[in-house]
């Protein structure tokens, strides 16, 4: 019987993705592994050339000692000579990996969801060519504010105060880069919409399910309800599951904030089907040119110096974003629980 192909579940950072990376697992057979991997981003860049068995022993005798091992429930010296025998890239030590846990656990596939692998999808599909991608997409003022609320960008001092701006452009930076990328894989690439997931479960899932290759039953996911299927990962206090509504949820922003934002990512916005609430959108004035022309060009940079410098790759290249939670501690054994509402 021929192999199904791995899932990945990528997307901007507060768009939804370890909510349908819960799902997949909750609808079964796919191996269990609760974290991100980070391998594309953060862990084979770190190391360099995985052709060589010296480095590769390296990065095990470092990367055994993590949290992120001890989540897999794997034997460390079985999984080393796996590693040390047959990988000689990220995609091979990420598949070999996962493999091994889908064969422990007595299941026949697996999934990954570091959202920071959207921008690795050339290399991740070039090591493991069957992968399919799922780019869940979120209405970017939500994830705008989301991503202000945690302090996830890191804007220059001149716009300290501007943040919730800066966030909104990382949003469209990313999602369109990932869509560019996505589209040079076709038909192994999907657009998924967070605000549909949520919405209109029962049909998307189905949808999903058609492209993966498998029944995705929501009323079975949800009975089963692992991880944020049935505890939502929200930076809102007071959310249960009975209560919980991600969407929508910067319209509580100031309406001159909203007006500045929508006027920065309208385009983006309209082009994915996200109608704009201002009715007379501020005009796009030299503030906000300036800060588009540069923060993109800031983004560029700082992804190229996370992956294709050393200098970057050892001092996680925070030249604009704080490297927070899992991608800071990928590799210090520290735990991070994501969230991504």
């Amino acid at each position: 019987m021929k192999a199904k192909p791995p899932i990945f579940v990528l997307g901007c950072p507060r768009s939804g993705t370890t909510l349908l990376y819960h799902m997949l697992l909750s609808a079964g057979d796919f191996a269990i592994y609760r974290a991100e991997t980070h391998v594309f981003n953060l862990v084979a860049p770190r190391f360099g050339n995985l052709r060589k068995r010296s480095t590769r022993s390296r990065m095990m005798e470092q990367w055994l000692k993590t949290d992120y091992f001890a989540r897999t429930g794997l034997h460390a010296q079985a999984l080393r000579a796996r590693i040390l025998d047959d990988c000689n890239n990220a995609g091979d030590f990420l598949r070999i990996l996962m493999e091994s846990m889908a064969e422990q656990q007595g299941v026949t596939r697996w999934s990954e969801c570091t959202p920071e692998h959207l921008l690795y999808i050339k290399q991740l599909k070039q090591s493991i060519p069957n992968a399919k991608v799922i780019h869940i997409i979120r209405d970017g003022r939500d994830v705008a504010a989301s991503l202000d609320k945690q302090g996830w960008i890191r804007p220059l001092p001149l716009d300290k105060k501007h943040s919730l701006l800066v966030s909104g452009l990382y949003w469209e930076w990313m999602v369109q880069r990932g869509r560019k990328l996505g589209a040079r894989i076709a038909p192994d690439y999907m657009e998924v919409s967070f605000e549909d997931l949520v919405g209109k479960p029962h049909s998307t899932l189905q949808s999903i399910g058609i492209f993966i290759d498998q029944k995705l039953d929501y009323d079975e996911i949800q009975r089963r309800g692992i991880g944020s299927v049935s505890q939502p990962n929200t930076s809102f206090p007071g959310d249960s599951r009975e209560s919980f509504n991600p969407v929508g949820r910067w319209k509580d922003r100031a309406p001159l904030e909203i007006a500045r934002l929508e006027a920065l990512l309208a385009r983006s916005l309209r082009d994915l089907g996200y109608p704009l609430v201002t009715r007379d959108p501020v005009r796009r004035d030299f503030e906000l040119r300036r800060m588009r022309t540069i923060y993109r060009s800031l983004f560029a940079i700082k992804h190229w110096l996370k992956s294709e410098t050393f200098l970057g790759r050892m001092s996680d290249a925070s030249l604009l974003y704080a490297p927070i939670g899992d991608e800071k501690t990928a590799m210090t054994g520290q735990t991070k629980t994501t969230t991504n509402s």
